[in-house]
């Protein structure tokens, strides 16, 4: 089988992957998550997700399959990044409060110079969160590495989430039926 390489340092896709018993190794770089004016959210998910595979495009063996993925929370056609410290986190949760909004992931699959693009976007509703709520979980679970201050599978999740639409996965930061769908297509 070709050697896939994840270019993201994320716990989550690692562990989606293992799940899948997709056979990779992990090798990623820090990257720039700015991104182009103009650029609609899933186009955004995308460029960001290519940065993070061109980044390493050099220092993987010719004929691997570079994976690489970024996830963004859209709400009203803004779009949350990561929280910059605890009061962002606050002030995140605080607007997805009782509010709908979409989890976009941009996933890139390259070998050589083929290259597979594709988003995925699922829709989550949240309950109403208290103050008291919001502040407990991010002390506890400290989610400032995660668009949208949150992550599904930890507690806010478990008691905050009213309704997932969509690739559950996709939520955690990898459409992971897609993905290894796509893979076996591209191999």
């Amino acid at each position: 089988m070709t050697r896939i390489i994840l270019a993201s340092g994320s716990p989550r896709r690692k562990q989606l992957l293992e799940w899948a018993e997709v056979p990779f190794e992990v090798k990623s770089r820090s990257t720039d998550e700015s991104y182009p004016g103009g650029l609609n959210p899933e186009e955004v998910a995308i460029h960001i997700a290519r940065n993070k595979a061109l980044a390493i495009v050099k220092e993987c063996p010719r004929d691997s399959i570079i994976l690489a993925a970024d996830t963004i929370v859209v709400l009203d056609q803004r779009i949350i990044g990561k929280p910059a410290d605890r009061e962002d986190a606050i002030e995140i949760l605080s607007a997805l409060s009782g509010q709908h909004h979409r989890v976009i992931t941009g996933v890139v699959i390259r070998k050589n110079e083929l290259e597979k693009t594709f988003s995925d976007s699922t829709t989550v509703q949240f309950h109403s969160l208290t103050r008291q709520e919001i502040e407990y979980y991010i002390d506890k679970y400290k989610p400032y590495d995660k668009a949208g201050a949150y992550a599904i599978q930890e507690w806010i999740g478990v008691v905050g989430i009213q309704s997932v639409q969509g690739d559950f996965y996709n939520v955690m930061g990898l459409p992971v039926s897609r993905v290894v769908r796509e893979l076996q297509s591209f191999s």
